[in-house]
């Protein structure tokens, strides 16, 4: 294990010499203004740099995945995107959709996690909503570290299923046996919470949403995981935990 700090560029070098690839998932980034995508890019920029510098040939970036029409995407992250392109030989783009981990934690915002036995987000209650589980997109990395030839210079965007809201929680509420129900944020929940949550739920709203090709990605790689899969694997035992938690 080696420690080096993205807000210090010259940690950088020492702490990948010698490495002949790199996994780079640049955290988003706040500033006194909210979110800073400039901070955001800079990071990547500096960690890109010094991976260049050491001979590093190989990248695999984990980004966001963008919505038809109206990409929710940091910025931060396209350009670190196109950055790695210039300046790294085989570098395969990974474009996540939403986490199933999401519903195991509130980010403070009092959107997404379940809180008394509610779980509250921006999207339609009755339209799918594409997820995908945290050790897919760990699995998609390892196989283009594995297969380069056949992975370099490729984006893909993750999902491993799609459940509208209302069916995610009451398969929540199946695999833990506690009783579990979508809310949407209305319009103005959404704006008090921060204008951009406001124009996403505009957006989604208006039919952008999240198509990627889960038949494909599942030839790809066959063991993708189903919302089912992931509550039957770990996502029930961490959900109970997290829901009985709640209640002590």
């Amino acid at each position: 294990m080696v420690r080096a700090d993205l807000d210090h560029p010259a940690s950088l070098e020492p702490a990948l010499a010698g490495t002949t690839a790199l996994f780079a998932v640049p955290p988003v980034a706040y500033g006194p203004q909210g979110l800073d995508d400039e901070l955001e890019f800079s990071r990547g920029r500096d960690l890109t740099d010094a991976a260049a510098a050491v001979g590093i040939r190989q990248a695999v970036f984990t980004g966001v995945a963008p919505t038809t029409g109206a990409p929710f995407a940091a910025p931060g992250k396209r350009r670190i995107e196109e950055y790695l392109h210039r300046r790294i030989p085989l570098v395969t783009v990974l474009r996540p959709v939403r986490f199933m981990t999401n519903y195991l934690g509130s980010n403070g915002l009092g959107l997404d996690g379940i809180v008394d036995g509610v779980h509250r987000h921006l999207f339609s209650p009755n339209d799918p909503v594409e997820i995908i589980a945290l050790e897919d997109i760990a699995e998609f990395a390892a196989l283009a570290f594995e297969q380069p030839d056949r992975f370099a210079g490729r984006t893909l965007e993750l999902a491993g299923d799609a459940l509208t809201p209302v069916e995610a929680a009451a398969a929540i509420g199946a695999a833990t046996g506690i009783a579990v129900r979508y809310e949407q944020l209305t319009h103005d929940e959404a704006a008090a919470l921060h204008p951009s949550f406001a124009e996403v739920r505009r957006q989604w709203a208006a039919g952008h949403r999240w198509h990627t090709d889960i038949d494909a990605l599942r030839v790809l790689h066959p063991g993708l995981r189903t919302f089912s899969a992931w509550l039957d694997e770990t996502g029930t035992a961490a959900l109970r935990a997290q829901l009985l938690g709640g209640r002590s």
